[in-house]
């Protein structure tokens, strides 16, 4: 079957567009390609991988562990250990709650929203 379209983008609601846009740049290591107000997208220097942002003012944030939550990201790091403390520092918070054992760590990005990080590809 022949495909109808192509992904895009990822795009994750936020308060603050252009901040959650900033720490997953930090992330990622992505250039911003636009920001405004209301919505914000960083990506690859080609263009094929992107992350967009969107403002939502009254974002309710997800609970973790919860049934609320509705996706997340998975990030693959070489060390779980470095990437973990690197990441805290630019805002995430580690939750108590973690399902992975020494495979993967969930964090909270500063806008609410559970990812995780791995070493498995």
């Amino acid at each position: 079957m022949s495909p109808i379209g192509q992904l895009a983008a990822v795009t994750l609601d936020a308060p603050d567009p252009k901040a959650l846009a900033e720490f997953y740049s930090a992330v990622t290591g992505w250039q911003t390609l636009f920001a405004s107000e209301d919505f914000a997208y960083i990506g690859t220097p080609d263009g094929s991988s992107r992350i967009g942002f969107q403002r939502v003012e009254s974002l309710k944030q997800p609970s973790w562990p919860g049934d609320d939550k509705q996706m997340h990201l998975d990030f693959s790091v070489g060390d779980l250990g470095e990437a973990v403390e690197r990441l805290t520092s630019l805002g995430a918070t580690r939750p108590e709650h973690q399902p992975g054992g020494e495979k993967w760590v969930v964090l909270i990005d500063p806008a609410g929203h559970p990812f995780c990080v791995t070493t498995m590809a």
